[in-house]
């Protein structure tokens, strides 16, 4: 299997996941944090929401330089807006990846912040780390849902919740 079909399983896996935390996000909790420098909820989940155009940015761009281009979040207020910019940004990357040619991925890509370089990578490595921020920050959001009480679902296997409940009905 190439390497392109792999990333595209596993962006995939790992959108279906997504899509299940997102889905649960208590409509009155938008502007809940566990702690003052935590992000809120909305913060957090616009953010989710966003991490799949990574995928396209590291296709279609060289590099980001943050000074140059401010970071300007989504500002999803429900459940609906945050699954409309999830499932955009995912179509948008997944398009973009099966587009490329593997050869293409191994084209530098720099991120940065003016003259400070905060990232030098290649462009399938800042795909991977896009992946790989999609679940540091799912798993993040289930930390925040367990705080409130919000029954987690499983992300590689039934959560406690769900075992729970399947003990329930044993």
């Amino acid at each position: 299997m190439s390497i392109i079909k792999k990333l595209l399983k596993e962006i995939e896996q790992e959108a279906q996941t997504t899509r299940k935390f997102l889905n649960i996000i208590p409509a009155d909790k938008f502007d809940w944090q566990p702690h003052p420098k935590s992000m809120t909820i909305g913060q957090l989940t616009n953010h989710i929401a966003e991490l799949p155009a990574w995928v396209s940015l590291a296709i279609t761009t060289d590099g980001l330089d943050f000074q140059a281009n401010p970071y300007e979040s989504t500002h999803a207020a429900n459940v609906a807006d945050l699954l409309e910019i999830f499932e955009n940004a995912y179509a948008d990357g997944r398009a973009h990846l099966e587009g490329v040619k593997e050869e293409d991925l191994d084209k530098p890509w720099i991120l940065r912040s003016g003259d400070m370089i905060l990232g030098n990578m290649n462009k399938y490595e800042t795909v991977r780390i896009s992946i790989a921020q999609t679940i540091h920050h799912r798993a993040q959001l289930g930390v925040y849902l367990r705080l409130l009480n919000v029954p987690i679902p499983g992300s590689y296997g039934p959560s406690a919740d769900e075992l729970e409940a399947m003990q329930a009905y044993a």
